[in-house]
């Protein structure tokens, strides 16, 4: 679609132009080990239009928001991709968030509307009518709305941030966010319109409403995604039985089926991750097992992806990858200058790419904050290689110092993934009172801290060796499923 002064912009016509040229074609498969729940692209689309058909006639004036608080289900994309359809913006929330949580949330949205699925938790208080989910599957019979055509510029969706550094915060994006997802079609995926796309997570989280549902119908592909329920070792099953030709998932659920026993995927050509930093040897021993490859993406809130390796361009091992094409990604001092290849620095993004956000909601100060010039700070540390390959090297926050030299919690996880009975690892800062801090490792497998402790003397500098060692039964985690350091350091600290 060409974006002009005259014929406007709408993100979700963007998606479902492909599927309203081919309305017959598969758009979802809804998928449990005894039946799948099929959607053609002509279902998808009516539910769609007529769910904003439907919140068109509550009057919801434009530009108003609605708070999504729904759970693992279809009607969460409908929901979504109908607002955006009407004008609206949708506010997709954790369905996992207790009541005070999402009051707080509400307090802060001020939502004209909430549409509400069964069992999950509502905020207190707030005047905001709540339209109950079965309500939208009676609206597919409606006619269907126009789309809501503007400035691509302006308001689409609100996503929060998972809230590792603090409180989480309100991220407000542009309709023209649909647009940069189109780098990461080659610059990651290696998707195309006859691909069926099986993402492991569940419909309300934000990385499969993007990569498994959102950019697969951009392109006329099929979205796979395993019904509320599904254990994770079922996942290699449901893919064979319905040729998934991409699995995507984060790096935990990529652990549990690889101990899983399973047939070999013959349609399957390569897995995508995202969520957290991919171990290499999770990545080798899912070569091994599969004979594909698993390649990785980095991406944030505030922006999506922008480093990764594909198909095309595998990552190499220990990297993030490669910038995608179309992107400016840059290594900054402290000052704000280029650092060369081989020098530690801040990543940045720069501000003309279309998938950056428009601002935190209400908080123009912190929104200023995150930029430097032209660029905008991830937050991440990160070092070039000459070939332009990226590895990153932790959170700023995270970074750990150890008798005055700083290292990175990869650098110690890293070197340890291969112990065996390790299982989960995770380094971090630990203070211990005195105004002293320890470099702690955390682990969850069955190895003994003696066996990770004379490993870690072998293969790490002393300044790096963790001081401190603490089992636990699992690593703490965000709701992205992100190490939660911040809760590490919480729980463990010692005055």
């Amino acid at each position: 679609m060409t974006l002009t002064a005259s014929s406007g912009f709408n993100l979700a016509e963007h998606v479902l132009a492909a599927g309203m040229a081919a309305p017959d074609r598969l758009a979802l498969a809804v998928l449990s080990p005894s039946r799948a729940e099929r959607w053609s692209y002509a279902r998808l689309i009516a539910a769609v239009r007529g769910a904003a058909t439907g919140l068109r006639q509550r009057g919801l004036p434009p530009g108003a928001r609605v708070l999504l608080r729904m759970g693992n289900e279809p009607a969460f994309p409908v929901a979504y991709l109908a607002c955006i359809t009407a004008g609206l913006v949708p506010v997709p929330s954790s369905a996992m968030l207790t009541v005070p949580e999402i009051t707080a949330l509400a307090a802060g949205i001020e939502p004209a509307l909430i549409i509400a699925g069964t069992g999950v938790p509502l905020p207190q208080g707030n005047p905001a009518p709540v339209l109950p989910v079965g309500a939208l599957a009676e609206m597919a019979a409606l006619p269907p709305a126009p789309f809501e055509r503007g400035d691509p510029d302006r308001l689409a969706y609100i996503v929060y941030t998972s809230g590792t550094s603090g409180k989480p915060r309100a991220v407000m994006h542009a309709h023209r966010a649909i647009l940069a997802r189109a780098m990461m079609f080659n610059g990651w995926y290696g998707l195309g319109p006859g691909d069926r796309l099986l993402h492991a997570g569940a419909f309300n989280w934000t990385f499969t409403l993007g990569t498994g549902l959102m950019d697969p119908w951009t392109l006329g592909a099929a979205a796979l995604i395993p019904a509320e329920g599904t254990a994770i070792e079922q996942i290699p099953l449901l893919a064979r039985r319905h040729g998934a030709t991409i699995i995507a998932a984060a790096p935990g659920v990529y652990r549990r089926m690889l101990r899983a026993d399973w047939q070999p995927l013959p349609d399957l050509r390569h897995a995508l991750t995202a969520g957290e930093r991919l171990d290499p040897a999770l990545r080798r021993a899912w070569q091994a097992r599969t004979g594909t490859d698993l390649h990785e993406a980095m991406g944030m809130s505030e922006c999506s992806t922008f480093l990764s390796g594909s198909p095309a361009r595998p990552a190499p091992d220990g990297t993030a990858g490669y910038p995608q094409p179309g992107r400016r990604i840059a290594v900054l001092s402290e000052d704000g200058e280029a650092q060369p290849p081989g020098a530690p620095g801040l990543l940045a993004v720069h501000r003309s790419d279309p998938g950056l956000f428009l601002g935190y909601l209400g908080q123009p100060e912190e929104t200023a904050s995150r930029f430097c010039g032209e660029w905008f700070l991830t937050g991440d540390l990160a070092v070039a290689a000459t070939d332009g390959a990226i590895s990153t090297l932790g959170r700023a926050d995270d970074m750990m110092n150890a008798g005055g030299y700083r290292v990175a919690p990869a650098e110690v996880e890293d070197a340890l993934a291969g112990i065996p009975g390790a299982g989960e690892l995770a380094a971090a800062e630990l203070p211990v009172g005195g105004g002293v801090s320890v470099i702690a490792l955390f682990w969850t497998g069955p190895a003994g801290a003696e066996t990770l402790r004379m490993a870690a003397q072998e293969v790490l500098a002393r300044y790096k060796q963790p001081r401190e060692y603490i089992h636990l039964d699992a690593l703490p985690r965000t709701p992205t499923g992100k190490i939660n350091r911040r809760a590490l350091r919480g729980m463990h600290a010692r005055s």
